[in-house]
């Protein structure tokens, strides 16, 4: 080999070494960068033995990244779903004990047994008042904490909205800087930003991604709908000033397709707002169904009868929703429950009436007598509380039943719904953090490694300066002999 051959081989071999320190040193600068990955100085040996640097690229596994977006959005819908249950059950108290539903139904049919068996005595009039008030408080209670959890919801959709609108924003400025790069240009910085943008955006709603030519990509929700091509799609969405009982929520339009509601054509699968959606729409109306027949079967167990044989309609006793009517449709009536004003003292009633009827007039008095140890009123409510009912389809719970049964139907049924989606919680965050860590391994930066890599290019970046060294102590050992 030549002389001016070594120099020149020397030279590039210097030259690409440099290069690789600096990608080296890059490396270690983002180690505390989650959304960096590691960058590779590609060099390639040309005919003449020069060794060249062709590109600047990155470790990428497009198969791990695939994974670990459909696990982010997975886990976040799941947790958007429990968060939700959590709060419904806490407005109900303890599934299992006293002051849920089911516990305070318990406790009135016992109280409303002892008060038929002494119907003489205040003190049991006066519980049975009590545990009548406590279990209107807990069914109304219920149905708030439903409408609160519903109205959060629908509110966290929009802020969901809002960042996704963001993020696809984003998205767009990243991928433009990609795919207008002159040739040769290393973009994987820019790579690395888009690829962290998808992350948080796939936390908001389930996305797949497709790679075109030129690294141009396109996004789809987990539905089909188009998220982003070229440019991004408008996402948009709705608040419902009032979500009453019965009343769904507006659905989010991704590029003016519905993508959540009964009535979606692309519906999404994952993601928050799939998670936020389900919570609004589905989960929580159902539970609130349980409540209104609850309160639909307590009015209609307590409700008077005309004893005069007019053939009077029958009016609302110990039970009410704000009326004299019995209702006939539950819907919301566990929200608007309340103990009758006319059997609470505290508010100019009388509880006599409680025991012998009359709440609507003389009409529907029971007691015609008047005796203090007239029990049968009692008796017959107690009988009508423990009757089998039927109860509507859409509460998803069996029927016919027993109120009592029905209720501790309902509370299981939440606590299931809580403890299923807990599990699949737990699943989808550990193989969210199985999908980063294996990703992470994969393209992500070793401080270790780095460190070792540099020394090694140290020594040859050493050697290479050595031999230029020597080769001009040649030449100059040459120009001394010619000249």
């Amino acid at each position: 080999m030549s002389l001016s051959l070594a120099l020149n081989s020397a030279r590039s071999s210097l030259f690409a070494t440099s290069t690789q320190i600096d990608a080296s040193a890059r490396n270690i600068a983002n180690a505390g960068n989650s959304g960096a990955s590691r960058k590779i100085a590609v060099t390639t040996t040309v005919a003449s033995g020069e060794a060249q640097v062709v590109a600047v690229s990155r470790a990428s596994d497009s198969a791990l990244y695939a994974r670990m977006i459909d696990a982010t959005s997975s886990a976040a819908g799941s947790q958007a779903r429990l968060d939700g249950l959590n709060r419904l059950k806490n407005g109900i108290g303890d599934t299992t004990g006293e002051t849920s539903p089911a516990g305070r139904l318990g406790a009135l049919g016992d109280a409303l047994i002892q008060f038929a068996n002494a119907p003489d005595d205040p003190a049991l009039a006066v519980r049975t008042l009590t545990s009548a008030q406590d279990l209107a408080t807990a069914l109304s209670g219920a149905a708030k904490t439903v409408h609160t959890v519903r109205t959060d919801a629908d509110a966290a959709m929009a802020r969901s909205v809002d960042r996704v609108n963001d993020l696809l924003r984003q998205f767009g400025v990243e991928n433009e800087a990609v795919i207008t790069a002159p040739a040769g240009a290393d973009v994987t910085d820019a790579l690395d930003r888009r690829d962290s943008v998808l992350a948080s955006l796939a936390e908001e709603i389930g996305v797949t991604a497709v790679t075109r030519g030129n690294a141009d990509m396109v996004l789809y929700t987990d539905g089909g709908a188009t998220l982003f091509e070229t440019k991004p799609r408008a996402v948009s969405f709705q608040t419902s000033p009032i979500l009453t009982a019965g009343q769904s929520g507006r659905a989010v339009m991704v590029d003016g397709v519905s993508v959540t509601g009964d009535d979606a054509t692309m519906k999404l699968r994952s993601g928050r707002l799939a998670g936020l959606a389900e919570l609004r729409d589905r989960t929580a109306p159902t539970f609130e169904k349980q409540l209104d027949a609850m309160a639909l079967g307590l009015v209609e167990s307590f409700a008077e009868a005309d004893q005069s044989g007019a053939g009077l309609p029958a009016a609302a006793g110990l039970f009410t929703a704000g009326s004299a009517a019995v209702p006939t449709d539950a819907t919301g009536l566990a929200a608007r429950l309340a103990v009758n004003p006319a059997v609470d003292p505290a508010q100019g009633g009388s509880l006599t009436l409680l025991r012998d009827g009359g709440i609507n007039g003389v009409a529907y008095v029971a007691n015609s007598v008047g005796g203090a140890s007239f029990s049968g009123h009692l008796v017959a409510r107690g009988e009508a509380l423990q009757a089998v009912r039927g109860f509507d389809a859409a509460t998803n719970l069996p029927s016919p039943s027993t109120l009592a049964d029905f209720a501790a139907a309902s509370t299981g049924w939440l606590e299931g719904q809580r403890q299923t989606v807990a599990v699949r919680a737990d699943s989808e965050t550990a193989l969210l953090s199985y999908a980063s860590t294996a990703l992470s391994n994969a393209t992500g930066i070793n401080m270790d490694e780095e460190y070792a890599r540099q020394l090694d290019l140290e020594r040859s970046y050493q050697a290479s300066s050595k031999l230029i060294g020597v080769i001009n102590g040649l030449y100059e050992a040459l120009f001394r002999v010619v000249g």
